[in-house]
């Protein structure tokens, strides 16, 4: 890294008001509230019950809340990137209409896909964009309305899924904080574990794709699962050894909510005590393009400057990574 680096200096969130409890779920597929919660860890989720909201409303809500609690201008923001795995559109880009409706008037904007992994791939590339000195503040936002892609008789995909969003805002920054190091990977045969079938080019929605479900997201579990656990430990063992940080020297494991096993498995792996493990899955299940950043804004009071975060995340294509990050602000 270069003498400036990208430091996020203030975050936001925003989840519906409808919570989908394991209760509740009781009474939608052949499940109940055990089951659930030893396999997942999941006990309630929030879901965006309005039909006629999509995630820029998740998005919207979510950079305001940044912008109230931080007092940044929205005119000064130069570039919005929206990670995300639903956008309201095919073709438009929801992020750049998420920027005008926050005010974002001098922002150019764009959205990024890459599953439940698209937050940590934004990181690197707004930490890019700050680096390279182009550009001053950069509005990261994640956002997933996954419940306008799940089947709620599916039991293997209902019980996993929820909404939100959360945003973060990178700066430029000269005292060695912000984004230290990346690993991202990928590999492309890991697409047939776990999709949405139908709705791209590849399949285009029509009366029969809508009649068998494939316009839901399905997964083979048992694949994904192992997949998720050897890769996201993987990784974040890889970019702890590569900076030459033990396990003292981390304060935050930052983990993609998907699964309480797979959590608990990463930070095994790499040696960190229950209490340096960032969770919030009980409270809003997998958000998928949401949970890094709804962690950070639920941790934010007991965050400090200088603090050793270890991001992980992996999503469907396949799409994994980590990232190193010093904190660089006190609450």
């Amino acid at each position: 890294m270069g003498e400036k680096t990208a430091a996020i200096t203030a975050v936001g969130a925003y989840v519906p008001d409808f919570v989908l409890t394991n209760k509740i779920l009781e009474g939608m597929v052949e499940t109940n509230d055990e089951w659930i919660t030893t396999r997942t860890g999941i006990k309630e989720r929030r879901i965006l019950k309005d039909d006629t909201k999509g995630t820029s409303y998740l998005a919207i809500e979510a950079a305001k809340d940044l912008l109230k609690k931080s007092q940044v201008d929205p005119a000064e923001i130069d570039l919005l990137i929206l990670a995300t795995a639903t956008p309201d559109l095919l073709v438009a880009s929801t992020g750049a209409y998420v920027a005008t409706e926050i005010g974002a008037v001098n922002a150019f904007s764009y959205d990024l896909q890459a599953a439940c992994s698209s937050f940590l791939y934004g990181m690197s590339t707004a930490a890019s964009y700050i680096e390279s000195g182009r550009y001053k503040k950069v509005l990261l936002i994640g956002a997933d309305k996954m419940s306008s892609i799940i089947d709620y008789t599916d039991r293997t995909t209902c019980i996993i899924f929820g909404d939100g969003a959360g945003a973060v805002l990178f700066e430029p920054n000269d005292e060695g904080l912000g984004l230290q190091d990346e690993y991202l990977r990928s590999d492309g045969t890991g697409r047939a574990f776990l999709n949405m079938e139908a709705g791209g080019s590849l399949l285009p929605a029509t009366e029969e794709t809508v009649k068998n479900k494939k316009h839901f997201v399905h997964q083979d579990g048992r694949t994904v699962f192992k997949f998720a656990v050897s890769n996201m430990a993987d990784v974040a063992e890889k970019i702890i050894e590569k900076n030459k940080l033990g396990h003292d020297d981390v304060t935050w494991l930052v983990p993609h909510q998907a699964n309480k096993r797979i959590i608990d498995a990463t930070a095994a792996r790499v040696g960190l005590q229950e209490e340096k493990v960032m969770v919030n899955i009980q409270k809003y299940g997998n958000t998928t393009s949401a949970t890094l950043p709804l962690l950070l804004n639920d941790y934010e009071k007991q965050l400090k400057k200088g603090d050793n975060l270890i991001f992980a995340a992996f999503g469907g294509g396949f799409t994994w990574g980590s990232i190193y990050l010093k904190w660089a602000y006190n609450p």
